[in-house]
């Protein structure tokens, strides 16, 4: 499955699912974001029970103020609707798989 963009109009619905859900807070600016992006690109291709959700902090800052997100990248992991782990900064894939778990 691929990264979902994440919104106001669809945050709903991804926090309502019965999957996890990883939640990728970034900036187009921000260097460690971009490298990143292929890591969660990854992620979610190969494990399609997860929902991986990217959230530009810059269009949507209702959510990212939701979520008390202070930098970026930050990684929030939710689970039924709550959010079960986070981490600040970049982070490989084996340290996000760590998170899932």
């Amino acid at each position: 499955m691929a990264t979902i963009i994440v919104t106001e109009s669809n945050l709903e619905e991804i926090k309502a699912s019965d999957k996890t859900v990883l939640l990728d807070f970034y900036a187009d600016w921000c260097v460690p974001c971009k490298r990143l992006g292929p890591v969660l690109e990854d992620i979610s291709e190969e494990n399609p029970d997860i929902i991986v959700g990217k959230i530009n902090v810059e269009d949507e800052p209702d959510i990212a103020e939701e979520f008390g997100i202070m930098s970026v990248p930050t990684l929030i992991v939710l689970k039924y609707g709550d959010e079960a782990d986070k981490a600040v900064g970049f982070r490989t894939k084996a340290q996000i798989l760590d998170l899932l778990d």
